[in-house]
């Protein structure tokens, strides 16, 4: 062959760089990464380890901790996948500098040290006040629905329930007599010894089936009761008016189209788009600004306005300070959610009526607003000012955007844990992510910026 091509030998052994450094660019994301969580206090995860000093020593936590947030940020949430990058990818070789804990380790790591997480996203949203980039001048609210770790079809209505606790009773109990009348005609024939184990089995699943839905019907009912006993208790932040006393009906049962999962007992069925899925309820609230979330909650109630007090109580709680501006979508529209707002001197705009996709407003009749609009009229009126129309896009411009950078460009749909607390937890770790990714790029584009 007379063609000449570039070297390519296979077996041949290369001499890598002696420097883990080199092996990537040096303004490569895992070195801010690196840098960020280096200058977190990690004490909550840290100390555990202190305490513990039985046994071989443990994968170093910091490392543990970057690697965890460096493979969310990647969109890589398994922790069998997350081990596989551990030996092929080379970012995640140089940032655990060549450490490779099995998944096991990364599943126990992270299921250990929940907790943490929660306060690694607060430390982590200061280090973000420290450079400048919440401002929180006007923050937007919203919520978005993510897959549990469980199917849909394993859940089951109340109604259902109660069909199938009476039809299972029935069957055990002509289970249960078959199998004595079996018993009788076998000690008979082979004698008292002889036993058959068919019927048995049949009937030891009809009985853990049966005490699984029990179970299920117990935990609905309780729940249903807990919620009749809190909605009876007056709100603080909400007090009745006109001098009445607020009356809320709660049914202390729960209706016959309650469901409950069987895999993911805290998880629900909530629609999502044209489809319904089994999934909890994603709270964010974002600085506009910088699209940095300053509060995040899970919960598994598919309504949203109730969340719009725990959110600007939490972010309050996460920034020692409260917002001059609110927007959220219609779903969170109430008069108490507004009045809330403006008690804690934060503007409002908040539709009362569900807005088109592509929403233009009308112009806003010219002169003082009259004193017989309805609280609901005037938010009308005050989304269709020039101002008012601008700051409600905010909305679409930050949390909108923010859901999709999760869903979308990080593939984060489905919570790999189970049960509220885990899943909100995980939610912490997810969002802290997204923080830190933000928080790396100014960093970068600051460092860029004096070299140029």
């Amino acid at each position: 062959m007379n063609k000449t091509f570039r070297p390519y030998e296979p077996n041949q052994v290369l001499l890598l760089p002696p420097a883990l450094q080199d092996w990537l660019p040096k303004d490569h994301v895992i070195y801010v990464l690196s840098d960020i969580v280096d200058s977190v206090d990690l004490s909550l995860i840290t100390d555990y380890y202190e305490r513990e000093l039985r046994g071989y020593p443990p994968y170093h936590p910091v490392m543990m901790a970057k690697v965890l947030i460096y493979a969310y940020s990647q969109g890589v949430y398994s922790s069998r996948k997350i081990e596989k990058r551990l030996h092929e990818d080379v970012a995640f070789r140089v940032l655990a500098a060549g450490n490779t804990p099995d998944f096991k380790a990364i599943s126990e790591f992270r299921r250990r040290h929940l907790s943490a997480f929660r306060d690694l996203f607060v430390k982590v949203l200061q280090l973000c006040r420290q450079a400048g980039i919440v401002t929180l001048g006007h923050v937007a609210i919203d919520g978005t629905k993510i897959k549990a770790n469980a199917s849909k079809h394993k859940a089951m209505s109340y109604g259902r329930m109660r069909s199938e606790e009476a039809r299972l009773k029935a069957e055990i109990e002509e289970l249960t007599q078959k199998a004595e009348r079996l018993d009788r005609r076998e000690d008979e024939q082979y004698g008292p010894d002889k036993r058959g184990d068919e019927i048995p089995e049949e009937l030891a699943f009809r009985e853990s089936r049966l005490k699984k839905i029990q179970e299920a019907k117990a935990a609905l009912e309780a729940e249903a009761k807990a919620k009749a006993q809190a909605a009876s208790e007056p709100d603080p932040d909400d007090p009745p008016r006109g001098g009445g006393k607020r009356k809320r009906k709660a049914k202390d049962h729960p209706e016959e189209r309650d469901q409950r999962n069987f895999t993911d007992p805290d998880s629900r069925i909530m629609r999502s788009g044209k489809t319904f899925v089994q999934g909890y309820n994603g709270q964010a609230a974002v600085d506009a600004k910088s699209q940095i979330i300053v509060a995040a909650e899970v919960t598994n109630q598919a309504a949203d306005a109730p969340h719009l007090r725990p959110m600007v109580r939490q972010l309050a709680e996460n920034t020692g300070a409260t917002a001059k501006e609110a927007s959220a979508d219609a779903g969170y529209h109430s008069q108490g959610n507004v009045d809330f707002l403006e008690q804690r001197g934060i503007e409002a705009f908040i539709p009362p009526d569900k807005l088109p996709r592509r929403w233009q407003r009308e112009p806003a009749p010219r002169g003082r607003i009259p004193r017989r609009l309805s609280p609901e009229d005037r938010m009308r009126r005050k989304l269709r000012t020039k101002r008012g129309a601008a700051r409600y896009q905010l909305r679409q411009e930050s949390v909108e955007p923010v859901f999709g950078q999760i869903k979308e460009a990080r593939g984060f749909r489905r919570f790999s844990l189970r049960g509220l607390e885990k899943v909100q937890a995980e939610w912490q770790l997810v969002c802290l992510t997204h923080n830190v990714l933000k928080l790396a790029a100014r960093r970068r584009a600051t460092a860029l910026k004096k070299a140029s």
